[in-house]
C-alpha cells in the first residue's frame, strides 16, 4: 500500500510518530517521509538515529506547527498521499492550565490538517484519538472529542476523493508521561504514589498501537472511528510488577482523571459493529457516501456484529486483563530503563 508513496506524520518525532515512520521505512518502499513537528532536538535527534541514516532519501524534515496553516499547507503541496494525524497537546494537567492552547493545537489544528489535506488532494487521511474522547470529562478529552467529529464530518463537505477517518485506543505501554517509566524510576525508593486502587487502564504497545493505525488506514472508507480490542490492567499490578515491596502512598485522583477508562461510550454503542479484533463506530451522518456493499467488500467477507442499544467498551469490565507475569514480561519485552 505504502510502496512509492509519499506520507506526511504530524507529531513525527513522537513516541508514536518516529515508531511509525521507523515501521513505515524497514517494512515498505516508501517514495518520501515527511516528518512534521515543532520540536527541532527532536528532529535533530531522529535524524542520527540509524534507521533514518540508512533510508536518508526518503526522509523530509519540516519543522512546522499544526497551528500555522500556511506551513502546513506548504509541506502537503508534496504530491502526499496518506497523511498520519499524530500531532496534540495531550498532558491532562497541562491542558486544564492551559485551556486554549489545547484549543488551538487539538481542534483548530486538527481542522488546519483537513482543510489542508483535502485543498492537496490526499488519498486518505488517519487521525490518532484517544479514550479520554469518550465521555470526556478534562479539556483534553473534550477537544480529542471534537477533533474526532471534525475528522468524521470532513467526508460529508470534501469536494474530491479524500477519505478521513480516526483511530482511538488507550493508554501506549511506556509512552511519555505514562505511569509505567513513572513508577520504573521511583522503584528503588521502596515507594510508590498511587492516585486510586481501584484504578484500570487499557494497555496497547507502540508495535501493536502503529501496526493497527495501519491496518485500518487500509480498511478506511471515510468516517469510521476504529477502537482496537486490547488487554486492561489493574494500576496495583502495575505498582505489584515493578516494586512488590514498595509501600503504596495514596494520593487521591488527579483534576480530569477517570478510575476506568472508557473507549466506547454506551451512547455510540448503537453505532457499533464488532470484529474479531476490533470494533468501528459508524458515522451517524447520512451523508457518508459509502454502504454496505463497499463496507463487505473492503473487509473482506470478516464476522461482524451490530452492537445492541447499551453496550459500552470500559477498561473495567474488559474480558481481558494482564496477569502480573504478563505486566513483567511486556516491561522486559519493552526494554524500558
Amino acid at each position: 500500500m505504502f510502496n512509492k508513496k509519499n506520507i506526511l506524520v504530524t507529531g513525527g518525532t513522537g513516541s508514536f510518530g518516529s515508531f511509525l515512520v521507523q515501521y513505515l521505512a524497514e517494512n515498505y518502499q516508501p517514495n518520501k517521509i515527511i516528518i512534521y513537528s515543532r520540536d527541532e532536538l527532536k528532529q535533530y535527534e531522529l535524524q542520527n538515529k540509524e534507521f533514518v541514516k540508512k533510508n536518508k532519501k526518503i526522509f523530509r524534515f519540516f519543522i512546522g506547527d499544526i497551528r500555522d496553516k500556511d506551513r502546513l499547507n506548504f509541506a502537503f503541496k508534496n504530491n502526499i498521499d496518506y497523511v498520519f494525524h499524530a500531532a496534540a497537546l495531550k498532558q491532562v494537567p497541562a491542558a486544564e492550565y492551559n485551556p486554549f492552547e489545547a484549543i488551538k493545537t487539538n481542534i483548530i489544528g486538527s481542522q488546519n490538517i483537513i482543510d489542508a489535506a483535502i485543498a492537496n488532494n490526499v488519498k486518505k487521511t488517519i487521525a490518532l484519538s484517544t479514550d479520554k474522547a469518550s465521555s470526556p470529562i478534562n479539556l483534553y478529552g473534550a477537544t480529542k472529542l471534537v477533533s474526532d467529529k471534525l475528522f468524521v464530518a470532513a467526508n460529508n463537505f470534501k469536494n474530491n476523493d479524500s477519505i478521513f477517518s480516526v483511530v482511538r485506543y488507550g493508554n501506549v505501554m511506556g509512552s511519555r508521561g505514562s505511569v509505567i517509566p513513572h513508577f520504573l524510576s521511583k522503584k528503588d525508593s521502596n515507594q510508590l504514589e498511587i492516585t486510586d486502587t481501584r484504578m484500570t487502564r487499557f494497555n496497547i504497545t507502540l508495535k501493536e498501537g502503529v501496526e493497527f493505525v495501519i491496518k485500518c488506514l487500509s480498511k478506511s472508507l471515510g468516517g469510521e472511528v476504529f477502537v482496537p480490542k486490547i488487554p486492561s490492567y489493574k494500576i496495583t499490578d502495575i505498582a505489584k510488577a515493578i516494586a512488590p515491596k514498595a509501600k503504596l502512598k495514596i494520593i487521591g485522583i488527579r483534576p480530569g482523571e477517570k478510575i476506568h477508562e472508557e473507549m466506547i461510550s454506551s451512547s455510540e454503542g448503537m453505532n457499533t459493529f464488532e470484529f474479531k479484533d476490533y470494533f468501528i463506530i459508524f458515522p451517524q451522518s447520512q451523508d457518508i457516501s459509502w454502504g454496505m456493499k463497499e463496507f463487505n467488500k473492503i473487509h473482506n467477507g470478516e464476522k461482524f456484529q451490530k452492537k445492541e442499544y447499551g453496550f459500552s467498551y470500559q477498561s473495567q469490565n474488559n474480558k481481558d486483563f494482564l496477569s502480573l507475569d504478563q505486566i513483567k514480561n511486556l516491561i522486559k519485552k519493552e526494554s524500558y530503563k
